[in-house]
Parts: C-alpha cells; sequence; structure tokens
C-alpha cells in the first residue's frame, strides 16, 4: 500500500505539463546524442547542468535522467543501420545488429532492440520503486565509518569492473581525492591547496571541471581526425519480427534484463559493463554459438535490454545513499548540489516529489523512446549528416556560456580549458577519466566521514574495524582489489571489453 502511494506521488508530479515536457526534452536529446558518435550522455549532461540551475529540481532531474537512458536506446539505432555505435554500449549490439541489417531485416532488429529495452526498462525502473525505501531505512542506521567503508568499496568496485589498467584507474582515483580536497577545510577553515587564489576557496567548480573534462576533451579528441559520418543506411523494408523472431528474442530480453539489473547497482557497472556481459552470456548459452557475429537475434536483444536496465538500476546507490555508481550519477549528484539539496538517504523524507518524480519519469520516459526511436529511424540517421565544423563550436559555446551563467566568474572558463586539455592527456596516455570523476565526487564526502568517524572515536582507527558493517565493507574492499590484481583476472578483464576497441 506504501508503494501505490508512493508511485501515485511520483506519477503526479511527472504528470504535471512542464515535467512531462522536461522528460520529453531529455528523452529526445538523449535519442540525438545517442545517435551521434562521440558526445555521449557525460558530456551532455555536463554542458546542461548550468542551464538546470534556473529550473525546479524534479523538472531537472527527470530531463536528466532522460538524457542518460535515453542515449541507451539512440546508440543502437546507428549501430545496426551503419555499423556506427553512438554510444559505447552499443558496440556489442553492432557486432550482430548490422549484419542483420545486412541481410534485410534492420527493421526487426530496430524493432527487437526497441522493444527490449522498453521491457528492460519497466522492470528496472520496478526494481527501484520496489527496493529504493527498504535500502533508504538501511541506509539510515549506517554511522560514519560504515559511510566511509561504503565510499571506498564504491572507488575500489569503480576500478575493478571497469576497463583499462588496473594502475592507471588506481592513479585517478587517488588523483580524484587530492583534487576533491582543493578548498576551506571544513573543521578548521583554512585553505587548501588553492594556490593563493580565492576563486578555490570554494573548490573547484563541478561543472567546470566536468564540462571540461568529457565535453571540450572530445572536441579535442574529434578534431584531432576529422572524418564524415557515413549517411547512407540499410534499407528498411518492416519493423514487424515474426512469432519466431519473438519467441528467440524472449529469453535473451529477460535474462538482459536481470543481469543489468544487478550490474547496473553496482560501482562501475551501468549501460556499458551490462551489455558486454549479456552478450558473452547469449553466446555462451546458445546453441548455435557460431552463428554469433553473422546476425544472430539474441546477440541484439540480450546487450539492448542490458544496457537500459543497467542504466536505470544505477540511479539506486545515487538516490537512496548518495553515492554514485559511475561517472554520469556522480554529475547527477552536481545537479541536487547545485540546486541545494544533499543527496543521501533523507532524500527521500525531505524531497519525495523529486525522489518518486524521477522513478516515475522513467516508465514515461520509456513509453517516449518506444515512439520516438521507431517510427523516427529516418530523422535520426539523417542526423549524422550534421558536419562535425558545425557540432563542435556550438557544443564548445553551449558548454562556455552554461559555465560561466553559474557563478558569472571567469575563472570557471579557465577551469573548463585546463580540465578540457588535461582530459585530451588522459585519453593519449589511456587514462579513463571516470574514477578521476568518481574520486573529485567522493573526495570530500570519504573525508567528512572519516574525520567525523575520528573525532567521534577520539582518533583510535580501530573505530573502522569495530563496527561489524564497516569492517566487512572493508574486508571486502581489500578482497576485491586482491582479487582483481591477480593476473588470470586481469587477462579475462581485458578480453571482455577486446570489442569496445
Amino acid at each position: 500500500m506504501d508503494l501505490i502511494q508512493h508511485l501515485s506521488v511520483g506519477f503526479e508530479t511527472v504528470l504535471q505539463p512542464s515535467n512531462i515536457l522536461f522528460c520529453f526534452i531529455g528523452c529526445f536529446l538523449g535519442t540525438a546524442i545517442g545517435v551521434l558518435p562521440g558526445i555521449g550522455p557525460m558530456g551532455t549532461i555536463a554542458i546542461l547542468l548550468p542551464v538546470t540551475f534556473g529550473f525546479p529540481p524534479e523538472a531537472s532531474l527527470i530531463m536528466l535522467a532522460g538524457i542518460y537512458y535515453g542515449a541507451q536506446y539512440g546508440g543502437s539505432t546507428t549501430a545496426i543501420l551503419i555499423n556506427l555505435p553512438g554510444e559505447a554500449s552499443s558496440a556489442v549490439t553492432a557486432i550482430d545488429g548490422h549484419q542483420m541489417a545486412l541481410k534485410g531485416r534492420a527493421g526487426v532488429a530496430l524493432s527487437v532492440a526497441a522493444l527490449g529495452s522498453f521491457v528492460a526498462g519497466t522492470v528496472a525502473t520496478l526494481v527501484i520503486a520496489l527496493f529504493a525505501v527498504p535500502l533508504t531505512s538501511m541506509a539510515l542506521s549506517f554511522g560514519p565509518p560504515d559511510y566511509f567503508a561504503l565510499m571506498v568499496v564504491g572507488l575500489v568496485a569503480s576500478i575493478a569492473l571497469a576497463h583499462g589498467s588496473i594502475l592507471k584507474g588506481l592513479t585517478m582515483i587517488v588523483f580524484g581525492l587530492l583534487l576533491g580536497c582543493v578548498g576551506t577545510d571544513i573543521y578548521t577553515g583554512s585553505l587548501r591547496f588553492t594556490m593563493g587564489t580565492l576563486n578555490l576557496a570554494d573548490g573547484i567548480p563541478i561543472v567546470g571541471f566536468g564540462a571540461g573534462l568529457y565535453a571540450i576533451s572530445e572536441i579535442l579528441r574529434g578534431l584531432e581526425h576529422e572524418t564524415d559520418r557515413v549517411p547512407d543506411h540499410a534499407k528498411i523494408t518492416t519493423l514487424l519480427p515474426t512469432r519466431k523472431d519473438v519467441g528467440e528474442a524472449t529469453g535473451p530480453v529477460l535474462r538482459g534484463t536481470m543481469l543489468g539489473s544487478i550490474l547496473g547497482v553496482l560501482p562501475g557497472g551501468g549501460a556499458m559493463l551490462s551489455s558486454f556481459a549479456s552478450y558473452t552470456i547469449e553466446k555462451k548459452l546458445s546453441r548455435q554459438p557460431e552463428t554469433f557475429g553473422h546476425g544472430a537475434l539474441p546477440g541484439v536483444a540480450g546487450p539492448e535490454s542490458a544496457n537500459n536496465a543497467g542504466a536505470q538500476t544505477s540511479f539506486i546507490p545515487m538516490l537512496t545513499l548518495g553515492i554514485p555508481s559511475n561517472p554520469i550519477m556522480a554529475l547527477m549528484i552536481g545537479a541536487l548540489i547545485l540546486q541545494g539539496i544533499a543527496p543521501g538517504p533523507n532524500l527521500v523524507t525531505e524531497q519525495p516529489k523529486l525522489f518518486w518524480g524521477v522513478i516515475a519519469s522513467m516508465w514515461v520516459g520509456n513509453l517516449m523512446l518506444v515512439v520516438l526511436n521507431l517510427p523516427l529511424v529516418g530523422l535520426w540517421v539523417r542526423l549524422l549528416r550534421v558536419k562535425n565544423h558545425f557540432l563542435f563550436p556550438t557544443i564548445l559555446g553551449f558548454s562556455a556560456i552554461g559555465v560561466y551563467s553559474i557563478g558569472n566568474n571567469p575563472f570557471d572558463l579557465f577551469v573548463m580549458a585546463f580540465f578540457g586539455a588535461f582530459g585530451y592527456l588522459l585519453n593519449k596516455l589511456n587514462c579513463e577519466p571516470a574514477p578521476l570523476l568518481l574520486g573529485f565526487v567522493l573526495g570530500p564526502m570519504l573525508e567528512e566521514y572519516m574525520r567525523r568517524s575520528m573525532i567521534l572515536s577520539g582518533g583510535d582507527w580501530m573505530v573502522f574495524l569495530e563496527r561489524p558493517i564497516s569492517a566487512s565493507l572493508l574486508v571486502l574492499s581489500f578482497i576485491v582489489l586482491v582479487i582483481v590484481l591477480m593476473p588470470g583476472v586481469r587477462r579475462r578483464r581485458a578480453e571482455v571489453f577486446v570489442e569496445e576497441d
């Protein structure tokens, strides 16, 4: 009964005309940037963060959420039609989806991808609604040492589940934590690492940091090798799958939904890991594994369901615990902070309209996305005709205007430019920026809970091992780190993500 009451609050919020409009804008933008390779939801959300400052918090989060899970839909369109994944999570879909298109089954592949994503999104949203309140109640019993240990688990797991070098991932985490220390000490009021400028007294501005690290660095990467996107695409004869297609896709859709719902909650999980894992599982379970890579329908249905479910359940730790499970959720926390809202377990009681409105908007948004993706396929493919020399200046202009508008401070533009160049350098060194952003966002919270724990214990470090929850979480972090450093596991991680490269 409580769940029904909560959801009624959510639907009452999202069905307001202004919030429906923001949901549609988010889904539309998400689909568009999912189609366009190289931009991605990360850069788009970073650009739009300052814009959301002037909107109500419910509308802001509903729109940003729509961009995130909408990009998972859009990325599959060009992956299937022209073998050009708009999103990293759609790279797996391109393997069999494009082969289906070459065989004249592009419409079937698109329909299965869209309907599988819709089913997965609907189920994942139900999972969020069912587990949000119990997790929040559990989180309220956590003490400062438990929160500290939980964040350590998140940081370690984000390295373990992400692709790339473990050493580089650890380096990025540590560097992100150090960047998070810049600013005024919350207990003593002294300035730390500000290099003598008061512009850094409140810390490095997250909007300039995020826009530079993702949006500007992506522009620099695009300028490095300008290529025209191919506008020609496979012809679509029919969008209706046969009864055999539905039967063949049902199992992968259900398995992908369950897998994505679980992996999305894990730190470092989300859409991309879910899609790669789903493809691997479907290939191993198939009676005809040799068909994978040559137009196997399960190779489209499973990953597309998994990435959408993973995208949506990644909201669970952000909404209930105030802890981001991936970099995009870290920017979502930044959006809440800009609105003056403290993320954490009190969000459900202090901001019920926001909390349940975002959850309910996912049902509405998934329905919108089915309508947007299938009938408007031609529009999305024509979007690829936009030249980079028109696209990149537009992105740069929006980023600069948005970053400056938050504090009307030119220094924020220098921050954006600096981290844009820094993000480009990280890419050249094959260092993932995702752990850096997670460390940057979690750093101040990690420090606050650690210092609070030490004050309550009188400086006794054993406080982290005396409490069962914090001790268990710290032991789990150590075990995960040891396992992921084992040579066999490191080789396996490289194999899982080999298709992405």
